[in-house]
């Protein structure tokens, strides 16, 4: 990385403006704050410290670990008597807005997002108490456009919108390759077209863009109308790793009901190892999922690729968050941030521990 000039306070302030709409994935489902009971309290199961915790996520395979917990019951098993009610989000900042808002307690989200609503809050509204998920974003060009990296050079590549997590490592890549591009506009070397996930593949039939850096499934949907995969995200990293989805909570939450918080994060390491066993039943599960939260399950030929992008797992890969961060600064879309306490791995380490797991680092960024 190189290193990030200095912002004027005018342009600081655009940017921190623009960055509210930031989105961590695909938009193919719908928001929703309906209750939807995956599992059934028992008569005499014992309640912890709160009646309920509400818990939001994203109809999306990069959230699977959610998907997952929720329809198999493994988060409702671990609360006992406090009833798990969930809320399907399609953008980031409506997720910390549920948040900030009380209206859910616990949240999956991508790093984007979380970074924005810690550093916007002055860090005094979320901690992210676990990673999720790993991988799972692609350049995907039209093959008789683009046939290797350079010709990526004058071409028209769309990313899901302004700021947002996939934007920013295209640009940050952009930067890497010597080229220049205004981040604000995306005019430049390479013209970044901002557009939503779910009507990208449309865009690129119609021609208007020869490519897009996008996280699944929309990728593989694109690979699925004869677009190719020219560069997997994850071979920029290293260990082929850097984090997707992050878990969150709100501290007041955190603060008043601990045991709780541990609880979910029991389901969700339970949910993260029950998907790695059976990988196959995980991914039918998931799609069961996607369809009951978004009306739509995805068709073989394009989560059969996308699942295997994706890596389930509890590290919440910080180092790569603090990267992304960076990234985003180098761009212009951020004023440098202080990240010190976003993570809280307490708990996540204790369920580690209890479940012959390794503890995992917050990269020196975790509550003092």
């Amino acid at each position: 990385m190189s290193a990030a000039r200095p912002l004027t306070t005018l342009r600081a302030l655009a940017a921190i403006a623009a960055l509210p709409l930031l989105l961590t994935a695909c938009g193919y489902g719908a928001d929703s704050t309906d209750d939807d009971k995956r599992a059934e309290v028992a008569a005499d199961a014992e309640k912890l410290s709160a009646d309920e915790v509400r818990i939001g996520y994203f109809p999306n395979l990069t959230h699977a670990t959610a998907l997952v917990g929720a329809e198999q019951g493994f988060f409702q098993k671990e609360l006992g008597g406090t009833e798990a009610k969930y809320a399907t989000f399609n953008a980031g900042p409506s997720e910390i807005e549920a948040l900030n808002s009380g209206s859910i307690d616990i949240g999956w989200i991508g790093p984007s997002p979380a970074i924005n609503g810690y550093t916007k809050s002055g860090g005094k509204n979320l901690r992210i108490i676990s990673g999720s998920a790993s991988g799972g974003v692609k350049l995907v060009v039209d093959p008789d456009k683009i046939k290797s990296l350079k010709d990526v050079k004058g071409k028209k590549i769309a990313t899901p919108q302004l700021g947002n997590t996939q934007d920013v490592a295209f640009l940050n890549w952009i930067a890497e390759q010597g080229w220049k591009v205004d981040a604000q506009s995306g005019k430049g070397d390479v013209s970044v077209v901002r557009t939503e996930n779910k009507v990208t593949p449309d865009a690129y039939k119609a021609g208007s863009i020869d490519g897009a850096w996008v996280p699944e499934p929309t990728a593989s949907k694109l690979v699925a109308e004869g677009a190719k995969v020219l560069l997997d995200e994850a071979d920029l990293w290293p260990d082929k790793k850097f984090v997707i989805t992050n878990i969150i909570v709100s501290q007041e939450f955190l603060k008043k009901h601990p045991d709780v918080v541990e609880a979910v994060l029991r389901g969700a390491v339970k949910s993260n190892a029950w998907i790695n066993a059976n990988p196959d039943k995980a991914k039918a599960v998931a799609n069961q999922a996607l369809k009951r939260d978004s009306g739509k399950a995805l068709p073989a030929e394009i989560i059969d690729p996308a699942w295997k992008s994706i890596t389930f797992l509890d590290d919440p890969l910080a180092a790569t968050l603090d990267s992304q961060a960076e990234h985003a600064v180098q761009a212009g879309l951020l004023e440098k941030p202080d990240l010190t306490g976003i993570y809280d791995l307490t708990l996540l380490n204790k369920v580690l521990k209890a479940e012959g797991g390794a503890a995992v680092d917050d990269a020196g960024l975790g509550v003092r």
